[in-house]
């Protein structure tokens, strides 16, 4: 079985109203030095045999990220056995 993670994030000018509510917590948990934080998405795509990265690459760019506000990126998880 091979592993294919896409991670999907806002794009850098998109508001990321999670990210700056967590950011504005951290000072009140006793955590400083934090400029921003963003919240995005992993996607973990399980393919019997070889990992097929054209077909995630399919995948994430009808199905899982919005093109106008998310970009993607996509990495092949190497197993731990």
């Amino acid at each position: 079985m091979a592993r294919v993670v896409v991670d999907v994030m806002l794009k850098p000018e998109i508001l990321d109203p999670q990210g700056q509510a967590v950011a504005n917590a951290l000072p009140r948990l006793g955590v400083a030095g934090v400029e921003s934080v963003r919240i995005g998405k992993r996607i973990e795509i399980d393919f019997t045999g070889e990992a097929d990265l054209d077909k995630a690459q399919e995948i994430a760019d009808k199905l899982l990220a919005n093109p106008v506000i998310e970009d993607f990126s996509i990495r092949i998880e190497e197993s731990e056995a």
